[in-house]
C-alpha cells in the first residue's frame, strides 16, 4: 500500500510541477496584470478561458478518458500505438474545425457571450481551443507511461514561453485582455507542435473507425458529466459578468487566480490518480487503496483550505494591490473549499469508470449544476440585498457537496470501499471549528492580525494528535519514508565523494 502511495505522490508532483511553477508565476505577475487590466477586462479574459475549457471537454468526446482506460486493457504496444494514433487525430479534426466556426463566426459569439463586439478576443480563444484540447491530449499519453520526466520539461517550456508572450503582449504591447489569452494559448500551440513530433510514433491524422467507436462507447456518457462539472464554474462567472457586475466577475476571477494553491493540488491528484488506480488489479487491494487516499487527500487540501480561510485578506493584499480588486478575498475560502471538494469527487468518477459505467457520473453532475444556479440565483440575485461574489463561492460548493452526494448514492453498490467515515468527520470537525474560531476571534487586519492567525493554525496539527487522528501503523509507516530519505541523501553524498556520508547517523534505526 505504501508503494501505491509513494507512486501517487511522486507522479502528482510531477504532474504538478508545470502547474506549480506556472500559477506561482501567475499569482507573482497578477499584481503586474492587475494594474494593466480593469476588472472588467480581466473578468472578460478569465470567463473565455473558462469557455475554452468548457467547449475542449465537449470536442473530446470523451475520446481522452478513454484513452487511459483502454491503454490499461491492453497489454500490446502496438495496439496501445494504434489507440493512441486514432486518439490523437479525433481531437485534433474536431478542434480544427470548431476553431475555424469560431474564427467565422467570432463577431456574433462575442455578443453573445460577452455582451459587446470583440472579434478578435474570440480569435484569441479559437486559438486557445485548438492549442488547449490537444495539449490535454498529448500530455494524456505522456500520463500513461509515466513519463514524467518529458511531461516536465514540456509543461515547464510551455509555462516559460506563456510569461514571456503574456508580458510582452499585456504590459509593452498594451493588448489588455487579448494579450493575456494570446500570451497563454500561443505558447501552448507550440507546446504542442513540439509533443506531436516527440509522440511521432502515436501521432496520426487517420482515425480507425473501430477503434473510435469503441472509445466512444465508454466516453462520451462522461461528456455530459465532464461538461456539467465543468460548467458550473462557466456559469457562475458569465452569470456575474453579463448579469450582476462586470467589476464583481474581475475580482471573482482573481479570487479563482488565488485559490490556485488547492488547485494545484486537485490537478496533480486528478493527473495522477486515473492511471494508477486503474492500474491495481485487484479489487480488495484497490478498495483499500481508494479508502486511504480519500482520508489523506482530505487532510492535505483540508489544512490548506483552512490556511486561506484564516489569511485571504492578507493574501489579496499582497498579490491583488490594485483597490478595485480587494473584495475578492470574500470569495476566497468558498472556492478553494470548492476545489478542494472537486477532488473527492474525482474519486467517485474512478470508482464508476473502473466498474464501466461511466453513465452514471451525468446525474450527479445535473444535480451539482442545478443546486449551483439555483444557489446562484438565491444568493446573487440581480437586484436587492445579495451575498456578491461570497454567494457565488457558496453556491459553487453547494453544487460540489451534492454531486458528491448523489455520486455516492450510485456507485456505492458498484465496488466496495470501506470509506473511513469517523475520521473523515472528526478533521471536518477540526478544520472546521479551527477556521470558524479564528474568523469570529481574531483581528482581520494588521501584522499583528496576520501574525495571530499563523499561530492559529497551529491548532490543527495539535488536535489532530491530541484526537488521535493518525494510527499507529501510519506512525511506522513515516518512520520508513523517513528511515528511505536519509538512505538516499547518504547515497548522494557518497557517489559524490562525501567522507562523513557513512558516518553515525542517529535516525538509522527508524
Amino acid at each position: 500500500m505504501l508503494g501505491y502511495l509513494k507512486r501517487l505522490v511522486s507522479t502528482g508532483a510531477a504532474y504538478q510541477f508545470g502547474d506549480i511553477v506556472a500559477k506561482a508565476i501567475a499569482l507573482i505577475t497578477l499584481p503586474l496584470y492587475t494594474h494593466h487590466l480593469s476588472p472588467a477586462a480581466y473578468g472578460a479574459a478569465e470567463s473565455l478561458l473558462t469557455a475554452v475549457i468548457l467547449s475542449s471537454i465537449l470536442l473530446r468526446a470523451g475520446v481522452g478518458e478513454a484513452f487511459i482506460r483502454f491503454y490499461f486493457d491492453d497489454s500490446d504496444p502496438l495496439r496501445r500505438e494504434r489507440i493512441a494514433r486514432t486518439a490523437t487525430a479525433t481531437v485534433a479534426w474536431t478542434t480544427t474545425v470548431a476553431a475555424l466556426a469560431a474564427v467565422a463566426f467570432a463577431g456574433g459569439l462575442s455578443r453573445l457571450l460577452l455582451g459587446f463586439h470583440d472579434p478578435v478576443l474570440i480569435d484569441c480563444a479559437a486559438l486557445g481551443l485548438w492549442a488547449f484540447t490537444n495539449l490535454e491530449m498529448a500530455y494524456a499519453q505522456l500520463r500513461v507511461d509515466e513519463r514524467a520526466r518529458t511531461y516536465v520539461l514540456a509543461s515547464g517550456a510551455n509555462v516559460g514561453m506563456t510569461v514571456v508572450f503574456t508580458i510582452a503582449l499585456v504590459v509593452f504591447g498594451h493588448q489588455g485582455a487579448r494579450g493575456l489569452l494570446l500570451g497563454n494559448f500561443g505558447a501552448s500551440a507550440l507546446v504542442v507542435l513540439g509533443l506531436w513530433w516527440v509522440l511521432r510514433r502515436r501521432f496520426s491524422l487517420r482515425v480507425r473507425r473501430a477503434d473510435l467507436l469503441a472509445m466512444l462507447g465508454f466516453g462520451l456518457p462522461t461528456v455530459a458529466a465532464d461538461a456539467s462539472v465543468y460548467a458550473l464554474q462557466v456559469a457562475d462567472r458569465f452569470y456575474l459578468f453579463r448579469d450582476y457586475s462586470k467589476a464583481a466577475a474581475g475580482q471573482y476571477a482573481v479570487a479563482i487566480k488565488l485559490a490556485t494553491v488547492v488547485f494545484v493540488a486537485v490537478r496533480g491528484f486528478q493527473y495522477a490518480w486515473p492511471p494508477l488506480a486503474y492500474s491495481i488489479e485487484s479489487d480488495e487491494e484497490a478498495g483499500r487503496l481508494y479508502s486511504l487516499v480519500t482520508t489523506y487527500y482530505a487532510l492535505a487540501t483540508g489544512v490548506v483550505v483552512c490556511g486561506v480561510a484564516l489569511l485571504g485578506r492578507w493574501i489579496v493584499r499582497l498579490l491583488a494591490p490594485a483597490p478595485g480588486y480587494f473584495g475578492a478575498h470574500r470569495a476566497l475560502p468558498w472556492l478553494a473549499l470548492g476545489w478542494a471538494l472537486y477532488g473527492l469527487y474525482l474519486v467517485f468518477v474512478v470508482i464508476a469508470g473502473r466498474a464501466r459505467v461511466t453513465s452514471r457520473n451525468f446525474p450527479a453532475a445535473a444535480a451539482g449544476l442545478a443546486v449551483n444556479v439555483l444557489l446562484l440565483l438565491l444568493l446573487v440575485p440581480r437586484s436587492g440585498a445579495n451575498l456578491g461574489i461570497a454567494g457565488a463561492g457558496i453556491a459553487l460548493c453547494g453544487a460540489y457537496a451534492a454531486m458528491l452526494v448523489v455520486m455516492y448514492l450510485l456507485t456505492r453498490g458498484l465496488f466496495e470501499v470501506g470509506f473511513e467515515w469517523r475520521r473523515l468527520i472528526q478533521l471536518a470537525a477540526i478544520l472546521t471549528g479551527v477556521a470558524l474560531s479564528g474568523e469570529l476571534l481574531l483581528p482581520a487586519h494588521g501584522l499583528g492580525g496576520l501574525l495571530l492567525r499563523v499561530a492559529w493554525l497551529a491548532l490543527v496539527p495539535a488536535l489532530l494528535l491530541l484526537t488521535r487522528f493518525f494510527h499507529k501503523q501510519e506512525w511506522e509507516q513515516a518512520r520508513v519514508l523517513i528511515a528511505d530519505g536519509r538512505g538516499r541523501v547518504r547515497a548522494f553524498r557518497a557517489r559524490h565523494g562525501d567522507v562523513d556520508a557513512y558516518a553515525e547517523d542517529p535516525l538509522r534505526d527508524l
